[in-house]
């Protein structure tokens, strides 16, 4: 299949799942991410991890504030990610609190990438990471939204990658859509606010 025919796919499938997240509402929105919330803190991956790496939610993403919160009540390590510009890298930079974070070019909040403050990705530490995704299947593959930055982080990592999808952004399987490349990654875990799917 030819990339110009995998592009255009994606971009079709993007433009649905993006009307059902905004199809879904404000409050509807809050009430499943609460119970995604709930599954999350529930695993036990979360509780043996000493590192969490989070994704902050932007607009209609699914939340994640509380989460971290639950990760920094319960002692652990919250890094979040900071894309470098012109690549498709990110570094991470650990925060503690959400007054840490500083306003993007982009109107988005980020850590503030500072080398003292910066999280390495060591192995062999117990690091969970969370994957932000317009979509997801039953396989952790993942849609995301086209910057490449995810795919590119978890080629090296080899902590627990968990995906994030509400139910009504689910896919059964992606790769029947014609939508997966060689370079897209799956996620190992994928929490809904109904089921936990381990890959």
């Amino acid at each position: 299949m030819g990339d110009a025919v995998v592009d255009a796919r994606k971009k079709e499938l993007r433009k649905r799942f993006r009307a059902v997240r905004k199809e879904l509402g404000e409050g509807a929105r809050a009430t499943i991410d609460a119970g995604i919330e709930a599954n999350l803190v529930a695993l036990p991956e979360f509780a043996e991890t000493d590192v969490l790496l989070a994704y902050l939610d932007f607009g209609p993403e699914v939340r994640t504030r509380g989460i971290i919160q639950a990760a920094w009540d319960a002692g652990k390590v919250v890094a979040l990610p900071w894309c470098v510009p012109g690549t498709h890298e990110m570094r991470w930079f650990k925060v503690t609190s959400f007054d840490d974070l500083v306003r993007s070019s982009l109107g988005m909040d980020e850590p503030a990438p500072l080398d003292e403050n910066e999280q390495q990705l060591r192995t062999g530490e117990r690091m969970l990471a969370l994957v932000p995704g317009l979509t997801f299947d039953a396989a952790g593959r993942r849609m995301g939204y086209g910057g490449g930055f995810y795919d590119t982080f978890l080629a090296k990592f080899d902590g627990v990658s968990v995906g994030l999808c509400r139910e009504a952004q689910f896919s059964e399987d992606l790769a029947a859509e014609g939508v997966i490349d060689a370079h897209d990654l799956s996620a190992q875990l994928v929490v809904t606010e109904s089921r936990v799917i381990r890959v």
